[in-house]
């Protein structure tokens, strides 16, 4: 046993806790026939990233449940790992090399890649430190890097995989192009930030120049790049010029043709729009439609090349500020408007992204949706919450083909190898020197694999797939994916999809979305807005133990929250309102108290109320932990702990406890209550909790691995409980009457209870003990007499009953109305100087609005004080 210290410091044990459970192996999974498995794998947080909100948010909702499951007797894996960043590690080794002087291509790919690994080693094990700090029980003998030669190997087979059934392919189409960092992009990557930006109008000629048609783009350094002109089949306003020829003034009066198509907007501009097939993926789909073939005008540093004419080698914003001049010099610039609309930015760099035709590697993705559909569809795939599976649904059914190369050298590089014709093999192995390729020479492709192609297949990778082992057959699928909601389609949907192609099952069972962490404003947090706030430093202060109790209070799935510190105190002083009333407990048990195992037959009525109140928690923790109701089980465990627990039933036995008579069976329901509260507890506040625990009599072994706790229908009390209830919605009511009415704690009434109900009458008469010690009740008498009532008292109706409380117990007169007249006068004053105010010419003329407003409650406030102030006076008259 511990003693646990007079002050409640998590310091003092958080990480002493933390080491304890380490080195006992409490967070090892183990696979155990003859329990059933429960697995969550953790999303896997960037190598070189740090423990922000929204990873401690999502941390703590999968160490709640893999708490409560490990106490639920599963056998438990909670696998943790971390994502190698192609773009954003790479970004940072190319920062660094600036930094000295030097390009990555100065170096060359091993050595930029030794750097590489030297960083990642440097920097990478940070965030895992930091989600020790938080209490995160994952299985650290299982970590994974998405670079482990076992996760490699499993992408280089999905790899080869789908190259052989026809869906990984290389083509030319549209994608997402940083000229900063020179690579293709996810759409994950891509952060669309609203912008106030303008809208341009031109003119292009009819070929034979009788007049023209007026277009309008957001664009205008892509009009190298167009391909034709695109008007809605449906539009009158043009339905007769469809087929003819129009000019590029700018481009030597180049001819491209008008096209109808359904997909432009009548409403948008002048409802005919410019196409540039190689620039935009809306353009590309249209082009390929009316065959319009390519034009790319844009080179990789995002300035215009050779096919722009007089613009190539521009800068593309150059660019447009040349060719708008152009069009106004010509006579076929008709103006610009303000438009709003939203740009795409690479995340890592902050520059705008070029759509533009490119030649990658893709996956071709109507044969994986369709599967990843109907699993959603039937039932099998469980999105929590619900609302989100339109979403899941939407992307689905609108998805287009996956561009997984990237021009990077950080990451999985393509298993394509090219000889000196441009011919490629795709192997696993290099194919220089075998027989089979007759002596040619081949290079590998220099491009790796997007980072989403390798985290995708994550749930099964991790637990050694493509091989047949013990963990992959006993821990996957897994239960439950925690994640945030703004990934669900650049994560979840690839797992699901991936999932079900490489091992014919869904990667989990559940989908369970939480929001994002706010600042107090709503805003989200991030370094230009300076609000992000470090979990590491609340830890400091307040413990991990308030920080996680604090992210998941009020939290529902799929919502964002805000983060206030003034909720980490409120946590914090949760907790330490548990250590004092455990304090308080250990101190009043009597040594010979081994256990909590009381005897039905001698319970209190308050006993069977506190237990029957435990029983209901129990239920109710239970099933909402299950429902992923995460934030309302935290409130659920609050107002017991705190209201049924520390302010009431710890009060209705203090009596008990400091008397002489045998106490014993009260000191084990304490005892037992407290076991049951410091279990549910643990998931949400696992340091406090463990703490406690081991300060308790006759504990074997730690709470980590206690048994979690069972509803028994026979330590359900219906009556007894109805009862206390009773009393105690009578002591709220008595203590909130005499708090209207100003009146000490020291003060006590001979309070009488008015009932002609036989059952109320015996709840009163059993509980007079607890009506005198928590109701300020100097004796309790029981009448059904009306003659007991008079207009000297204080009366509060209840159910069934009346409490009176007589005047001349609660106050004392002279004091009374010395009080009052004290109060008289300052009401009168107040009134005095706002009409003082109001009645002042200067002051109304140059008082702002707001405050003669402000002026006139007042008078009206301190006149409606001052009746009742005279109401009361007058009626202490003759007392």
């Amino acid at each position: 046993m511990k003693e646990l210290d007079k002050v409640y410091d998590p310091k003092k044990f958080e990480e002493e806790i933390y080491d304890f459970w380490m080195k006992n192996n409490y967070f090892v999974a183990e696979v155990d026939k003859n329990k059933k498995a429960y697995s969550i794998v953790m999303p896997p947080p960037n190598v070189t990233g740090n423990l922000h909100m929204g990873h401690a948010l999502n941390g703590t909702i999968q160490d709640i449940l893999i708490r409560t499951k490990r106490m639920e007797g599963f056998s438990t894996l909670w696998l943790p790992g971390t994502d190698h960043a192609s773009i954003s590690t790479e970004a940072k080794i190319v920062a660094k090399l600036k930094d000295e002087g030097k390009e990555k291509e100065d170096i060359g790919r091993e050595e930029f890649l030794k750097e590489a690994w030297a960083w990642t080693e440097k920097y990478g094990g940070n965030i895992k430190k930091q989600f020790r700090k938080l209490g995160a029980s994952c299985d650290w003998s299982r970590d994974r890097f998405t670079l482990d030669e076992m996760l490699s190997k499993a992408v280089g087979e999905v790899f080869i995989r789908l190259y052989e059934k026809g869906l990984i392919y290389r083509g030319s189409r549209i994608i997402n192009w940083c000229p900063t960092c020179k690579t293709s992009i996810s759409d994950a990557e891509v952060d669309h930030e609203e912008h106030d930006g303008e809208i341009w109008y031109f003119l292009y000629p009819f070929e034979d120049g009788d007049g023209g048609i007026e277009i309008a783009t957001t664009r205008p350094e892509t009009i190298p790049g167009d391909l034709a002109i695109a008007v809605n089949p449906n539009d009158e306003r043009y339905k007769d010029i469809v087929g003819r020829n129009v000019k590029i003034p700018v481009m030597g009066n180049k001819l491209i043709p008008i096209i109808s198509d359904e997909y432009v907007d009548m409403e948008f501009g002048s409802g005919a729009v410019k196409i540039t097939p190689s620039h935009d993926p809306n353009d590309f789909e249209v082009g390929a439609r009316h065959n319009l073939g390519q034009l790319k005008i844009m080179t990789d540093d995002g300035h215009l090349n050779e096919n722009a004419g007089t613009y190539a080698g521009m800068e593309r914003y150059e660019a447009r500020k040349k060719i708008i001049k152009d069009f106004e010099d010509k006579g076929f610039f008709i103006g610009k408007k303000a438009h709003h609309n939203a740009v795409g930015h690479c995340s890592r760099c902050k520059t705008v992204i070029e759509p533009l035709i490119s030649k990658q590697w893709f996956v071709e993705m109507a044969p994986l949706a369709k599967p990843a559909l109907e699993a959603y569809r039937n039932g099998e795939l469980n999105i929590v919450p619900d609302r989100f599976g339109k979403i899941y649904e939407n992307w689905l059914e609108n998805i287009r083909d996956w561009n997984i190369s990237r021009q990077l050298w950080w990451g999985h590089r393509l298993p394509v190898w090219y000889d000196e014709n441009g011919d490629y093999v795709v192997s696993l192995d290099d194919p220089n020197g075998k027989e089979e390729y007759g002596g040619r020479k081949f290079v590998q492709d220099e491009d790796t694999l997007d980072t989403w192609f390798s985290s995708a297949l994550w749930p099964f990778s991790t637990m050694g797939w493509p091989d047949d082992t013990e963990d992959l057959n006993y821990f996957f699928p897994t239960d439950v994916l925690v994640t945030g909601y703004d990934i669900i389609f650049f994560w979840v949907i690839r797992m699901v999809f991936s999932s079900l192609e490489q091992t014919d099952k869904l990667p989990f069972k559940d989908v369970l979305l939480n929001g994002l962490v706010r600042d107090g404003e709503g805003r989200k947090m991030s370094k230009s807005l300076g609000n992000g706030i470090d979990p590491l430093e609340i830890i400091d202060k307040y413990g991990a133990d308030a920080l996680r109790f604090t992210l998941v209070t009020g939290n529902t799935p799929g919502n964002d929250m805000r983060f206030y510190i003034k909720r980490v105190e409120s946590s914090r002083n949760f907790a330490n309102k548990l250590w004092n009333a455990s304090r308080f407990l250990l101190m009043n048990l009597s040594e010979d108290i081994l256990d909590s195992n009381f005897d039905i037959e001698k319970l209190s009525d308050e006993d069977k109320w506190i237990i029957t109140k435990t029983q209901k928690t129990i239920k109710s923790i239970s099933e909402k932990i299950d429902k992923y109701e995460i934030g309302m089980a935290a409130a659920d465990i609050y107002d017991f702990i705190w209201s049924d627990f520390c302010d009431w039933y710890i009060e209705m036995v203090k009596p008990i406890l400091y008397s002489t008579n045998d106490k014993s069976n009260t000191m084990k329901v304490l005892l037992y209550v407290l076991e049951n509260i410091l279990k549910l507890l643990h998931p949400f506040m696992p340091f406090i909790t463990e703490e406690i625990w081991q300060s308790l009599p006759g504990r074997k072994s730690p709470l980590i691995i206690a048994k979690w706790p069972e509803v028994k229908e026979e330590l359900n009390f219906p009556k007894e409980e109805s009862a206390i209830d009773y009393i105690e919605n009578a002591i709220k009511n008595i203590r909130n009457t005499r708090s209207q009415m100003n009146i000490e704690n020291s003060r006590k009434a001979n309070t009488i209870i008015f009932t002609k109900d036989k059952d109320i009458a015996e709840i009163f008469e059993k509980n007079k003990l607890q009506m005198e010690n928590l109701g300020f009740a100097k004796s309790l008498s029981i009448s059904s007499d009306e003659g007991i009532k008079n207009k000297d008292q204080v009366s509060i109706v209840l159910d069934r009953a009346e409490i009176i409380l007589p005047l001349s117990d609660l106050i004392d007169y002279e004091k009374e109305r010395a009080r009052l007249e004290k109060e008289k006068k300052t009401a009168i004053s107040e009134i005095k100087r706002a009409e003082g105010k109001i009645n002042n010419e200067g002051f109304i003329a140059k008082a702002p609005a707001k405050l003669v407003e402000e002026e006139k409650a007042k008078i009206t406030k301190y006149s409606d004080i001052l009746k009742n102030i005279e109401e009361r006076l007058k009626q202490l008259e003759n007392k």
